[in-house]
């Protein structure tokens, strides 16, 4: 059984995949990164780590193993019992568990595992087709003093000794100052004159809209107010109590949950084509833990926790 081939294609749409009695996978979001030395772009991606505390069993990678190789629950449970008491002698012997485009389990001389992740792999979906890109460094534009001075205006010089043309371009400047100041005078005028039309309008078209509304309220007939109480399941954990293939089935299972306390509800068709039934969803992951528990010691041994963002 090719472990780690699941546990990767779980890894795409869930934070925490369990190995039972060997401990879980866990992932988290990291943003787009810049390395400045080689300017280096990375893509935001899933980061992947290992934590041998979590060893519970919470379904999940047994479930998906009994749907990929169509056999039971039991089963499923039973492969990977064998497959985790055959990793922990290779680790004891010292050799180094490999995981593909996950990454590499050792021990270390005090006798704890550590775990060395693979980067071949973008876990996070939202990345799809984003690779690692470098950038070429940006030249920046040095200042040059010889430019700057080639740039400046150079001004027209007027012989002093010519009287006449001195006066001409005193009164030329002079007429020019005035033409500007008159068609200042005018442009101002005239906007003014289109924004005081335009506020009018604007008044005018409120005024006859209000009308409008005030009639139109007046000739509807009056309903009584309806208060409506809707309660909506939201959060990201969901414990599984069931997936059929005939939706009448997904129903009476509902029906009787409901009847012994359980906020059950259908989340959809998974992609084997089953409709799935929870006993409820959860905004946080702790909670959810807590009550899966407690569900699989009273009500359903084979209930798991589905981690998933619902549409």
């Amino acid at each position: 059984m090719q472990l780690e081939t699941y546990i990767s294609d779980l890894l795409y749409r869930y934070e925490c995949v369990t190995i039972p009695g060997f401990g879980a996978f866990l992932t988290q979001n990291t943003s787009a990164t810049i390395e400045v030395l080689t300017h280096t772009f990375y893509a935001p991606k899933k980061t992947v780590s290992f934590n041998e505390q979590i060893q519970k069993n919470d379904g999940l990678l047994a479930h998906y193993i009994a749907d990929v190789e169509k056999i039971p629950f039991e089963t499923a449970n039973k492969k990977i019992a064998k497959r985790v008491k055959i990793l922990k002698s290779y680790l004891t012997q010292g050799e180094t568990l490999s995981f593909k485009n996950i990454g590499d389990i050792v021990l270390n001389k005090e006798g704890n595992i550590l775990f060395d992740p693979t980067y071949d792999l973008n876990y996070l979906t939202d990345s799809f087709g984003l690779t690692t890109f470098v950038s070429p460094q940006v030249d920046r534009a040095v200042y040059n003093e010889a430019t700057a001075l080639s740039d400046r205006v150079v001004p027209i010089g007027v012989s002093s000794n010519n009287r006449k043309g001195n006066l001409f371009l005193k009164y030329a400047a002079v007429g020019l100052i005035a033409l500007s100041l008159g068609g200042l005078v005018a442009s101002n005028y005239y906007v003014n004159q289109i924004e005081t039309y335009n506020q009018l309008a604007q008044v005018e078209a409120t005024k006859q809209l209000d009308t409008k509304i005030q009639e139109a309220t007046f000739s509807l007939n009056p309903l009584p107010a309806i208060t409506l109480h809707v309660s909506k399941q939201t959060g990201n954990y969901h414990i599984v109590a069931g997936a059929f293939r005939v939706a009448s089935n997904c129903d009476k299972l509902i029906a009787n949950l409901k009847q012994e306390g359980f906020n059950a509800r259908k989340i959809g068709v998974n992609k084997y084509g089953l409709h799935q039934v929870v006993y409820g969803s959860y905004e946080n992951g702790a909670q959810a833990l807590e009550i899966i528990r407690e569900i699989r010691k009273t009500h359903n041994k084979d209930a798991w926790l589905l981690v998933k963002k619902l549409d």
